[in-house]
């Protein structure tokens, strides 16, 4: 429910009317604009119908929020919001590129990728320490020795790093050594995980489930907003279709869409969404152009060698190229390419 409060209305006011709301075992949110100050309160429905604000003569309006997504929701949050990875702000006018290995695998192979990436454009850097796999025999990743390398060359590169977290037991872990946390496809509905990062302070890349509908897909950040963590960024990364010639169908039309819908922003994983390294930079421009607020992309420096996902991840050079035409369209858009130093 969004509670409009009159023009004159003070603080003082404002505080008696959420204490109300809390006092009805519902949670109060204030939100004070340039001209109204604005009430939220969010909870059981049937007790939102007990408030009866509409009669308070300090009370200009109250009107339902209609999404079943609450604080995702632009009808309570009209405003873009920009999520801070590290000192890398996600949203805005800029336009953030995430690069780097799909899984770590020695410091050698993350620096020498990193650095390039970062050479040539590359505002945070990614890197799997633990990696779900679909087959129990494929490479799961270094796990914590992992970690403790992104954050090494995190330090050292000066880039904002991203790492998957697959399971409670190991945020911790992950919060220590890196910027961001990422949450896997397979893991978007893993409603506990979801909760504990709620009460964690480090931005959340949320990536939409291989079978998730919008709804689902936003309602999943709601349970991380609900706890209390506002810094999460939404990531489409194809979802499953009949389709067989991709990996999965990078599903680029969510992308307007989604802003309709949520002040949150929200960036593109076109390595992913394709499976195929040449349809990589050709899905990152149609991002561009669709309203992305950035991709996340995986490079390597021998993607030959590498040990996941070589046939998505693009060479040093096709990542330099890539950056360059990127920019074109980026500056099309009307937008410029934030870099580390930002």
């Amino acid at each position: 429910m969004i509670i409009v409060l009159k023009p004159h209305a003070t603080r003082e006011v404002a505080t008696e009317l959420l204490d109300h709301i809390e006092s009805c075992g519902l949670k109060p949110l204030y939100m004070p604009g340039e001209e109204r100050v604005v009430l939220g309160a969010l909870g059981d429905e049937r007790k939102l119908s007990k408030l009866q604000l509409e009669s308070h003569p300090l009370v200009e309006s109250v009107k339902p929020i209609l999404a079943p997504y609450k604080l995702v929701s632009r009808e309570l949050h009209a405003e873009n919001s920009i999520v801070n990875i590290g000192q890398v702000p996600v949203g805005g006018e800029g336009f953030v590129v995430i690069a780097g290995p799909c899984a770590i695998e020695s410091r050698d192979q993350l620096f020498q990728t990193a650095q390039a990436a970062k050479g040539a454009g590359a505002a945070c850097m990614r890197g799997g320490a633990f990696k779900p796999r679909t087959s129990p025999y494929s490479f799961q990743g270094l796990g914590l020795e992992g970690l403790k390398l992104l954050a090494e060359v995190s330090a050292e590169l000066r880039l904002p790093a991203v790492t998957e977290v697959v399971e409670v037991a190991d945020i911790e872990a992950v919060e220590t050594y890196a910027a961001a946390f990422q949450v896997g496809a397979r893991n978007m509905q893993n409603f506990r995980l979801l909760r504990e990062l709620g009460q964690c302070k480090k931005p959340v890349v949320l990536k939409r489930g291989m079978a998730a509908t919008i709804e689902d897909w936003l309602l999943a950040a709601e349970y991380v907003l609900a706890q209390g963590n506002p810094n999460v960024v939404l990531c489409e990364r194809g979802i499953k279709t009949f389709e067989t010639a991709t990996r999965y169908t990078l599903d680029l039309n969510a992308i307007p869409l989604i802003k309709q819908r949520t002040h949150l922003p929200v960036i593109v994983d076109p390595s992913h969404g394709t499976g195929i390294r040449e349809l990589v930079a050709p899905m990152a421009k149609a991002a561009i152009a669709c309203g992305a607020d950035g991709i996340i992309v995986e490079t390597h420096h021998k993607p030959a060698e590498a040990l996941s996902d070589g046939k998505q991840s693009l060479t040093p050079q096709q990542f330099s190229e890539m950056m360059g035409e990127l920019k074109r369209f980026v500056e099309a858009a009307g937008r410029t390419v934030v870099t580390s130093e930002q």
